[in-house]
């Protein structure tokens, strides 16, 4: 066999362990020699964490094209922050801020299904079944919160909500509330109503 056969045929073959190769490996494994199938990366361990980059809310948003659904730790907010935007129209949202301006009342849920259609809760009637029957007291304390029993006796303020998500189109002096849904909410979306005594 010549040289020139010899060369040809290391090449090919070559060639056919580097295809065999890449199409047998397909997930990457970090201290694990058998990845689950249906992830590219999978990483064991008992003892440590993974970190992702670590970027200023500047540096963040200088990214050029950020892909949608990126992700970095942003170190002014103090989050894991996410692009749920597009790479032209990034929207970067905190998915570990949730929290943050919870104060005054208890939580409730409202209904955010229907987008474009206005929607009224009564506040003034959930303030009052939230106090009516706490799930716990404290040992001597009342079966009941005391409570105003007029709605009007109260003011209601939104000290926060996400104006992307739900627009407050008012509410009465009686604590009727009438909100749209603008788009779809996610498990941190929220709003903080407070009752303050008139």
């Amino acid at each position: 066999m010549n040289d020139c056969m010899k060369n040809i045929y290391k090449t090919l073959s070559t060639l056919c362990m580097l295809f065999l190769s890449l199409s047998v490996f397909s997930q990457i494994g970090v201290y694990n020699e058998a990845p689950d199938a249906s992830s590219t990366l999978d990483i064991k361990s008992t003892d440590r964490g993974v970190m992702i980059p670590r970027l200023t809310t500047t540096q963040k948003q200088a990214i050029s094209a950020p892909a949608h659904s990126l992700l970095v730790y942003d170190t002014d907010q103090n989050c894991i922050s996410q692009n749920v935007g597009t790479e032209t129209v990034p929207e970067w949202k905190c998915l570990t801020g949730f929290g943050h301006y919870f104060f005054y009342m208890p939580s409730i849920n409202i209904p955010t299904v229907t987008k474009g259609v206005a929607t009224t809760i009564d506040l003034f009637d959930i303030y009052q079944s939230q106090y009516a029957s706490p799930a716990s007291a404290s040992l001597g304390a009342p079966a009941s919160i005391p409570k105003y029993l007029a709605a009007t006796d109260l003011y209601y303020y939104i000290t926060y909500h996400d104006p992307t998500l739900i627009r407050i189109n008012s509410i009465s002096n009686g604590g009727v509330m009438n909100y749209t849904v603008l788009r779809k909410a996610n498990y941190d979306s929220y709003m903080n109503i407070v009752f303050v005594v008139k």
